[in-house]
């Protein structure tokens, strides 16, 4: 990834990043690539059908350009009109890398790139310079996204169950409280019903006396004389 490597100042014209998103590699097709389209266009080039087959594949060329950022990977298409495609690292699945006949001999290839999810290949970096050193890049960059995910997601955990915690021992706090309240009321209310039995005892005791005291006892006179009637 010799020259491959080196950031076209084009990609500004269309790409913007993401704060703290930075440019890894950008390309575009090979100048090799271009062979194939002039093998079939210079003998049609008599009847100018070959001219259109050479201009279009010179154009395609020209306006594709690929990027790798530390964030994901970009796509820009379009000779008349702009496509631009995005895919974030973290949801790439699978990479492939393929070189043709032309491809092997003059050292480009084909880096395919398939989502989770996805249905087949999403995104293509078609005719890129050493193709296996760019699949490489991207699955360092997948790796390293997956590790920070992970990292993020576990301090995620972690702040979720400190915040159980804490509710726990506040609910734990709640419930010892209310158990001592309780705990005290019952104890008012027992003290309450001993003094009240106590009292209801003592009140008792007093009629009993009171009524001992109302009855008089009897005359040993007045049993005497009504035995001698």
């Amino acid at each position: 990834m010799s020259n491959s490597s080196v950031i076209d100042p084009g990609i500004d014209d269309w790409l913007t990043l993401d704060q703290d998103e930075e440019i890894i590699w950008s390309g575009k097709p090979h100048e090799s690539s271009l062979i194939p389209a002039l093998i079939i266009g210079l003998p049609l080039a008599l009847v100018l059908v070959g001219l259109f087959i050479i201009a279009g594949a010179y154009l395609h060329r020209e306006n594709t350009q690929y990027v790798v950022t530390t964030d994901g990977l970009y796509k820009k298409t379009g000779i008349l009109s702009r496509d631009v495609q995005r895919i974030d690292f973290g949801k790439v699945q699978n990479t492939s890398y393929s070189q043709g006949f032309f491809g092997s001999q003059f050292g480009y290839g084909n880096v395919d790139i398939s989502t989770a999810g996805g249905s087949g290949i999403e995104m293509q970096f078609q005719s890129v310079p050493e193709p296996r050193a760019v699949q490489e890049l991207i699955n360092k960059r997948v790796k390293a996204s997956r590790g920070k995910s992970a990292t993020e997601s576990g301090e995620t955990k972690r702040d979720v169950l400190d915040e159980i915690l804490i509710e726990l021992k506040e609910i734990r706090s709640t419930l010892e409280t209310q158990q001592e309240t309780v705990g005290d009321t019952s104890a008012t209310m027992s003290n309450i019903g001993t003094s009240e039995k106590r009292h209801s005892t003592s009140e008792n005791n007093s009629e009993s006396n009171e009524s001992k005291s109302t009855k008089r006892p009897t005359d040993p006179s007045e049993t005497e004389q009504g035995s001698s009637q």
